[in-house]
């Protein structure tokens, strides 16, 4: 069954985080979002805004569209 778009979000921002080597709590002090917020997107529970995609790009040091480019490749039938 395919994904919907806020899980394969959350999956990518959870990606780019492990990567980093950062936590959820370490993501959301440098992001300005609580940890809690961090985690329901990660599990794809809520779809954040455009200005939350640019402070979570901003704490994750890449660019907001790299996050989406991630998302689209898993999209992608």
């Amino acid at each position: 069954m395919a994904k919907d778009l806020e899980h394969v979000f959350g999956d990518v921002i959870r990606e780019l985080r492990q990567e980093r080597g950062i936590s959820q709590e370490a993501l959301s002090l440098s992001c300005g979002r609580h940890r809690t917020y961090i985690s329901l997107i990660e599990r794809g529970r809520y779809s954040p805004t455009i200005k939350t995609l640019w402070l979570l790009a901003a704490g994750l040091e890449v660019s907001p569209s790299e996050i989406i480019q991630r998302v689209e490749r898993q999209l992608k039938p």
